[in-house]
């Protein structure tokens, strides 16, 4: 048994009020909270390390290297890459993506190639691969999904050909928390000969990854989502198809050598990791790593299971409200509406209470243009969540919709 009160303790910033309220924080789909030891490790850093890493030949630079390259073995074993090599820091998994469609898909995509996404993807896994296709002349194709929230095998068969380059799919769906079947998405891929980018901003903190066994070509994710600081985030990328892939950004650090007449770039993983990097969030990021892998990947996953079931069948009784996707397999996500009542009034009354919890299209218009909505209110479950949280949501939303609901 989990001791979750010790686990609170963990996060100031959950300790507080908010509106006259005792803070409860059902938002972390958008961003999980800080624990103690990431935020010090943070302020420890800029207190007593700050310096540049990889070129200096001083003592806090050796330091501040150490340390940046420890996050990147954590990186490299909390995903089970097979090296370091094939873990490149990036500002998140937007930039990711966008690394992987500027430099593998200029590089490899022709005219007439197709790339196939899917409708439950975050506008930042449309937009790039958008951008690519009309520069290309190449073909987007979309993997259409049932009411339920899941994505349909049958049509994600029919849609690749010999002509299918890449396959660009997310992992788990930010608005609906649907768990994709990842990894018979990707060995069907692999037999058309596509490569395969797995977007996991939202299957990172909740469960136990392993690009080796689900063999992707690429995984992304951001450190803020599992509990770790804004602005830093991963690429994994098989070693293979990195070497193959120009730059993404020129500067410092990703060369060997630069003359007027020729650059020479440098060894993974530097040759995309341009300028100077997120130093001190990076380093932070192993001790969020670490928090995560000293309470157990299973143990959280299990604990937030438990969330999702009870939350599901207590909003299930209240009148109105309609839960949006239901797929067999979840996160510890509920999207729902209230009939009778917007999503963003549902969200401002419940922040009055001091409910955190997020409302709009959450950068998927196109499936809820498929859903045929314009939003939804979602709440969001972390390790640090309780029963009675929910229960305090729960009780919340019943007296708003007896009072505000037409």
């Amino acid at each position: 048994m989990l001791d979750i009160a010790k686990i609170r303790e963990e996060f100031p910033i959950l300790h507080q009020e908010v509106n006259g309220f005792p803070l409860v924080y059902f938002d972390n789909a958008a961003t999980s909270q800080k624990p103690k030891k990431v935020i010090e490790a943070l302020v420890k850093y800029y207190e007593g390390t700050n310096s540049n890493v990889h070129r200096g030949a001083h003592t806090l630079a050796s330091q501040a290297t150490e340390q940046f390259e420890q996050t990147r073995e954590a990186a490299r074993a909390f995903l089970n890459a097979s090296s370091t090599e094939e873990v490149i820091f990036t500002k998140g998994t937007t930039e990711g993506l966008n690394l992987v469609a500027s430099s593998f898909g200029r590089s490899q995509i022709q005219e007439g190639d197709e790339v196939i996404i899917s409708t439950m993807e975050h506008h930042s896994n449309i937009v790039p691969w958008q951008i690519l296709c009309e520069e290309k002349k190449a073909i987007l194709k979309v993997i259409p999904m049932t009411d339920e929230g899941e994505l349909i095998f049958e049509e994600y068969e029919k849609l690749l050909s010999e002509k299918t380059k890449l396959v660009s799919i997310v992992h788990v769906s930010n608005s609906l928390g649907t768990i994709n079947p990842i990894k018979q998405y990707i060995d069907l891929a692999h037999r058309y000969g596509a490569v395969v980018m797995v977007d996991g901003a939202q299957s990172s903190p909740h469960f136990q990854l392993d690009v080796q066994d689900l063999d992707c070509d690429f995984f992304v994710f951001s450190a803020h989502k599992i509990y770790g600081p804004t602005g830093m985030g991963v690429l994994y990328g098989k070693k293979a198809l990195l070497e193959k892939m120009p730059p993404y950004l020129g500067g410092g650090e990703m060369i060997k050598e630069v003359t007027f007449e020729k650059t020479t770039y440098n060894d993974l993983p530097f040759k995309f990791e341009a300028g100077t990097p997120n130093i001190g969030d990076t380093i932070a990021l192993k001790y969020a790593l670490d928090f995560m892998n000293e309470i157990g990947r299973e143990k959280i996953a299990a604990h937030e299971q438990d969330l999702l079931a009870y939350a599901t069948e207590q909003m299930k009784a209240i009148d109105r409200v309609k839960i949006i996707g239901e797929a067999r397999n979840k996160v510890g996500v509920i999207s729902f509406n209230v009939e009778g009542m917007h999503h963003f009034d549902v969200g401002m009354l419940m922040d009055a209470n001091g409910i955190a919890i997020r409302t709009g299209h959450h950068c998927t218009q196109p499936l809820m243009h498929r859903l045929g909505i314009d939003g939804t209110v979602r709440a969001s479950f972390a390790i640090y969540n309780t029963k009675e949280e929910v229960d305090r949501m729960v009780g919340s939303l019943r007296k708003i919709i007896a009072k505000f609901a037409k």
